[in-house]
């Protein structure tokens, strides 16, 4: 059995002296792990990145078999997020988010489009965080715990979507928030409309990426991780309070 797909590679660990076993994302083949020969040793760990877009092949006898995984280069997305501390950390989280959600060898293709729109991405100044934001929300809506961000969570009220229930994920206007607006979670423009600028064309500042973080990071501990027992992955922890530390420093 064997297949060649586009991949993001998204775990790797020494296997043995000099391989290295590494988990990739595709959109057929969902995450999958092989054994990379010699990934592990000096000339190939550039490839086998965390992060990195590479055109993946897998082979083995049967398909219950760990088999062996080569790859060729096609975006070095580790290596041109590394001269910077945030976007490396948003491409820490984004992977370890991904090999820690979804279940492996199930295909996802939306949740692979998008990590791929992100790492290819990377380095483009100011527009990997919002749009990590943004792909945590595919993420949420492909494993079924999508959050209702329509006009019908209104409830009858005609004025801006500010806030979302932490309870049942729907949006919540500001007028509907009333008394209750400290216990919701807050619902930062960019993300009504998916494109990542906010409602008067601004690029999100620091403080509604961490707003828009905050929520995506409370469904993904309690629908998907919390589901396992098991707490968001450090590298999502990291980058939140790494935002958190630069807001506070300025």
């Amino acid at each position: 059995m064997e297949w060649q797909e586009p991949a993001a590679v998204l775990e790797v660990a020494p296997y043995g002296e000099g391989d290295a076993l590494v988990t990739v994302l595709t959109a057929e083949q969902g995450a999958w792990r092989g054994l990379a020969k010699g990934g592990n040793a000096r000339g190939r760990t550039a490839l086998w990145q965390p992060g990195n877009l590479i055109s993946a092949r897998w082979v083995a006898r049967h398909a219950d078999q760990l088999g062996a995984l080569t790859g060729e280069m096609v975006h070095p997305s580790a290596a041109l997020a590394m001269d910077d501390r945030v976007n490396l950390a948003i491409l820490n989280a984004a992977c370890a988010l991904t090999a820690g959600a979804l279940p492996e060898r199930e295909p996802y293709p939306g949740v692979f489009a998008g990590l791929v729109r992100l790492l290819a991405g990377i380095n483009i100044s100011g527009a990997a965080l919002p749009a990590l934001v943004m792909w945590e929300l595919e993420l949420l809506r492909e494993l079924g715990f999508g959050l209702d961000f329509s006009a019908s969570a209104l409830a009858g009220d005609n004025d801006r979507l500010a806030f979302v229930s932490p309870r049942t994920g729907r949006a919540v206007s500001l007028s509907g928030a009333g008394e209750w607006a400290d216990r919701l979670l807050k619902l930062p423009a960019f993300l009504l409309d998916g494109t990542g600028p906010t409602l008067d064309g601004t690029d999100p500042t620091l403080e509604e990426a961490l707003e828009g973080l905050k929520l995506t990071g409370h469904f993904l501990a309690r629908d998907v991780f919390g589901a396992r027992h098991r707490p968001l992955p450090p590298a999502r922890e990291r980058l939140y309070d790494l935002i958190a530390d630069r807001i506070a420093e300025d």
